[in-house]
This record gives C-alpha cells, sequence and structure tokens, in this order.
C-alpha cells in the first residue's frame, strides 16, 4: 500500500525554544556514535533549493507524485523533460562546508552513520562512507519493468541523442532535481525505453512522493538508529513521516535528539535542543569545538 503524499504541516501551540548555541551538541557528539539524518536544508549553500524554507520550492512548485509518473505518459514526459535540465545543475553541485564538516566528524569518530533524505549525491562526494539514501539518488535510473538500474549520465546520452538541440529555457532547480520549464518546451521532448527490455518504463531511482521506502532500507535505518547515542537531525523540516519516524524513535528510545535547523520543524516536540543557526557555519564550528 502506497500512502498519500505528505507535503506541508501545521505547527499547533507555541513554538518549542530554540536557541543560538552549539553546547549541547558539542557535548553529545563527542560522545560519539552519534548518527546523523540530513535534509535539503543542508544542501542549499550548495545551490539546490529545500522544498519548505522561505524560499522553498513548494512556495511555487508541485513536485512529481508516484501515482501522477506510473499512470499517465504525460506526466513521465513532463518529469523527465524537466529533469533532464536539472539534472545538470545537480550533477555540477559540489559539497559545501557543512557536508564538508559531517565527512570530517564521521572521519574523526564522531558519527556511526549518516542518513540522507537528499537525492544530490553530496554526502558521497565528500567521500563520506556508508551513507544511506533514504530516498534514493537521481544518479541511478531504474527500469520499472526488469527492474534493471543504469546510470543517469548513460540516460542522459541517450536523452541527448532523442532530443537534438532541446534547450528549453529552464526556470528555478527544485530539490527533486527538475526544473520549471513552458509547456510547449515539454510537448516536443521524446523519452526513451529501457536499453536492456527495449520496452520498460524509465524513472529515476529516487522514492517519490507518495512512494514507499524500500523495507529494508528503513530497516538498516532503524539499526543504526539503535546502536547509536543520540540522533543529529541537520537542515530537515521533518514534514515526511519517512524521517520523522527515525526521530520518534530516538526520542521512545530515550536517546538524545538533537536539531540544527532554520525554522521549525514537526519533530521539535521530541528533540532535546534545537539550534537556529547556518548549517555551514554551524557545522565548521563544531568540527573545531569536539575534542
Amino acid at each position: 500500500m502506497r500512502t498519500r503524499p505528505t507535503l506541508t504541516w501545521a505547527s499547533r501551540g507555541e513554538p518549542s525554544p530554540r536557541t543560538s548555541s552549539l553546547d549541547e551538541v558539542v557535548r553529545v557528539v563527542a560522545g560519539r556514535r552519534v548518527v546523523v539524518l540530513s535534509g535539503a536544508g543542508l544542501s542549499t549553500e550548495s545551490g539546490i533549493p529545500d522544498y519548505r524554507g522561505e524560499e522553498g520550492s513548494l512556495r511555487r512548485h508541485t513536485p512529481m507524485t508516484y501515482g501522477e509518473f506510473v499512470g499517465s505518459e504525460a506526466g513521465r514526459q513532463r518529469y523527465w523533460a524537466r529533469s533532464h535540465l536539472g539534472w545538470r545543475t545537480i550533477a555540477r553541485a559540489a559539497p559545501n562546508a557543512g557536508h564538508l564538516a559531517v565527512a570530517a566528524l564521521r572521519s574523526r569518530g564522531y558519527l556511526s552513520g549518516v542518513i540522507t533524505q537528499n537525492v544530490d549525491g553530496l554526502h558521497q562526494a565528500t567521500g563520506t562512507p556508508g551513507v544511506v539514501d533514504l530516498h534514493g539518488s537521481l544518479d541511478r535510473v531504474i527500469c520499472l519493468d526488469c527492474r534493471r538500474t543504469s546510470s543517469r549520465e548513460d540516460l542522459d546520452r541517450r536523452l541527448r541523442s532523442a532530443n537534438p538541440g532541446f534547450d528549453g529555457a529552464a526556470g528555478r532547480i527544485n530539490p527533486d532535481g527538475d526544473v520549471e520549464l513552458a509547456d510547449e518546451d515539454v510537448r516536443g521532448f521524446h523519452l526513451v525505453a529501457c536499453a536492456e527490455c527495449e520496452s520498460g518504463v524509465l524513472k529515476p531511482d529516487v522514492v517519490f512522493f507518495g512512494e514507499n521506502v524500500p523495507r529494508a532500507r528503513v530497516d538498516e535505518c532503524y539499526r543504526l538508529v539503535d546502536e547509536a547515542t543520540a540522533l543529529l537531525v541537520l537542515g530537515s523540516s521533518l514534514t515526511v513521516m519517512s524521517g520523522l519516524r527515525f526521530v520518534r524513535h530516538a526520542a521512545k528510545a530515550g536517546k538524545p535528539v538533537l536539531i540544527v535547523n532554520h525554522g521549525e520543524t514537526r519533530g521539535d516536540k521530541y528533540a532535546d535542543v534545537r539550534v537556529d543557526l547556518p548549517l555551514g557555519q554551524a557545522l565548521t564550528d563544531l568540527v573545531a569545538r569536539v575534542p
């Protein structure tokens, strides 16, 4: 059974208190074996916007849902036309100070694992080992018929060949890797089928809104949380249950939950401390302060 996509949430009651002090985060991280859960807010300093911040793309963009993608060839044409242009921006993005700080904390033994809700591959670009891509990764493509996976670079070459000269006037890039594109540009875009079975529908190997995260991946994330001493949330509003469930799980087990994010999150009531600071600088400072 697939869940209905949750795109927004409404805060109820008074906001939980927030701080600009990293003291408690430094203390907990210094104890080691902390697992990170990162969200789109960590990648904004790399030029990839988040969904729900002050400039979040949900203010002007409705992301593709799984049902829309599998149920409509027009939906798939719209997604791939827009994503074909947006992928170039994602592929060029470089890790920012926040990603580098997470990599440093991992290499120095403070972090026992990294779970990311992002699909941009920027944690891996720093060499951070063992990252769990909760929502998949845009650099892979899967055939919905034969289940073969292939590289996004290979698909990019095939789409370029099928659409010579396609260079629609792309607007703002979105966190899911597509761009705003005029309808007339979308209508002229040609799809390609799976190169292996020659007829299958290709989908980015990411979890769309309304699609379930694979059970084995969820179980791996629960294992990381169970084996950790604390959960550190970085740049996520925790709106969708796919990430919020790990915050709830950690809190229920009595593990400290630390959130560093701009603005309120759906998980604030479960957190021991909520830090409101720019992530790049905050995480750089954290690296400098742990022993």
